[in-house]
């Protein structure tokens, strides 16, 4: 299926704090992972743009939450700055944790988390922190492994089974190759479902 309003993102804003977030209203699905997991790649290969989200091969260049509104501006897809490893002064890594978690503890629309990572390194111990806290307000949350044109079909097929059997009940995974162009589908139906109403969706 497709979810035509993705082509439709726009940049709205960068928050370095929370009174910078835009109206806590709407439906809201956030992208977040390790730094170099792949989330720039995944939100411009998801949205058809080539230079919606920076892409950088220096982990922690997003150091902002990113607000990106599609064509109805009741939904948004949110940038969060990459997590671990971050070549960045300790300082400005704990106010990106305290801007993260204010917006994870107390954003309303947030409808669902898309948690990033590497098909060769998922679930560290920040990436299990992230889905912990999704299952713990209740958030849906789904995982993407990135890179998977790095592994053979067959090796694919074995860590996509592990993420699946570690996910706590309700989670889901996918994999994902913005090379490849492989996994959008998917991903835009999971996003269709958290973001229309139901007699709004496309059909798989």
């Amino acid at each position: 299926m497709e979810f035509n309003l993705l082509r439709t993102a726009k940049y709205q804003i960068s928050a370095t704090a929370p009174h910078n977030f835009p109206p806590d209203e709407g439906f809201e699905v956030a992208f977040a992972g390790r730094s170099n997991a792949g989330k720039s790649s995944c939100l411009n290969t998801i949205t058809n743009q080539k230079a919606l989200a920076r892409v950088s091969k220096t982990p922690g260049r997003t150091q902002m939450i990113n607000f990106f509104a599609l064509q109805d501006p009741q939904l948004k897809l949110v940038d969060l700055p990459g997590y671990g490893f971050a070549k960045v002064p300790g300082a400005m890594r704990a106010d990106w944790g305290k801007n993260i978690q204010a917006f994870l503890e107390t954003r309303q629309a947030l409808k669902g988390l898309v948690v990033m990572m590497d098909v060769r390194r998922p679930f560290g111990e920040l990436d299990q922190q992230m889905i912990n806290w999704a299952v713990s307000r209740g958030v849906p949350a789904h995982a993407v492994l990135t890179k998977a044109d790095k592994l053979s079909r067959n090796q694919q097929k074995q860590a996509l089974m592990k993420t699946q059997k570690a996910l706590p009940e309700g989670c889901s995974a996918q994999l994902f190759s913005s090379l490849k162009r492989d996994g959008i589908s998917e991903l835009e139906h999971q996003l269709a479902l958290w973001m229309l109403e139901p007699e709004k969706t496309p059909e798989a």
